[in-house]
This record gives structure tokens, C-alpha cells and sequence, in this order.
């Protein structure tokens, strides 16, 4: 799983900065590219099945032209209603080669410890978070052997 190292990365693209956000989007697009050859074809539902894992869930949400959005999650059936965790929206730009998490739903916490973390992050933080949560949940479904 090599391939992400090819993503060109500026001297100045710092953790936690603006240019390594975009590198790390940058790097999900290839991750995602991992698990599906090309996106723009996917316009249903997709399910991947391995046996060293849980069911993967791949759904699209928004299509156009130049972006689809889509759910990536685990979906777990617990009293005939679905539990997806994690559950996350990822905004995929093809031209631009870059693929970031919209909104992250999973990993419940304590409300009282959700309340003081977002008091305490700024916006740039919570994206890296997120994008960078996205990219080593990928690295780990490509080599647990998902593919859609």
C-alpha cells in the first residue's frame, strides 16, 4: 500500500496546517481509489464482503458532475434497525483529485465529553481529525481485503 506516497507533499505541509489537509485529502482520494476503481460509476449501493471483517457499506448520497458525496460506513443490525458506525460523508472532487469527510457520525461518546472537545477545537483542527481518521480507517479496509 505504497501508493499514497506518490502524493507530492510541500517542505512547508505541516501537521494540523491548511497544506497538509490538503495532502491528506489529497492521499484519501488515492486511499479511497484503493477500495474502488472508479467512483464516478458507482450509482447504487454497494456492500464488500470479506471474511476478516464486518460488511463495508459504500452509498451515494449526491452525484454531479464534478463531485459525489458518499456514506462509508460498518452497518450493524441491532433490533431490525440498522447501527452504522462509523458512520461517515465523504465529499470526493474528481477533477481536483481530493476526497475530505463531510460529517463523521460514530464513535458514540459521553455528551459531556463531546460538549468540552468541540468547545475546545478550532475548525481546521476538527477536519484534520476527521480526514485523518478517514485515512487510516481506508488503509485498514484495503488491507483487510475490501473492495467495491
Amino acid at each position: 500500500m505504497i501508493a499514497d506516497q506518490l502524493c507530492e507533499t510541500s517542505w512547508r505541509a505541516r501537521p494540523g496546517s491548511f497544506v497538509g489537509l490538503m495532502t491528506l485529502y489529497e492521499s484519501n482520494f488515492v486511499r479511497l481509489g484503493w477500495l474502488v476503481a472508479d467512483l464516478r460509476e458507482v450509482k447504487t449501493q454497494r456492500i464488500s464482503h470479506v471474511n476478516a471483517d464486518c460488511d463495508l457499506h459504500l452509498t451515494p448520497l449526491e452525484l454531479s458532475r464534478y463531485t459525489g458525496v458518499f456514506r462509508l460506513t460498518y452497518e450493524f443490525e441491532i433490533e431490525a434497525s440498522p447501527l452504522r458506525d462509523p458512520d461517515l460523508e465523504v465529499c470526493v472532487y474528481y477533477d481536483a483529485r481530493l476526497a475530505e469527510v463531510r460529517s463523521f457520525r460514530g464513535f458514540q461518546r459521553h455528551p459531556q465529553l463531546s460538549r468540552l472537545q468541540s468547545g475546545l477545537k478550532r475548525e481546521l483542527d476538527q477536519r484534520w481529525g476527521r480526514n485523518m481518521m478517514l485515512n487510516k480507517w481506508l488503509e485498514y479496509c484495503a488491507e483487510r481485503g475490501h473492495h467495491f
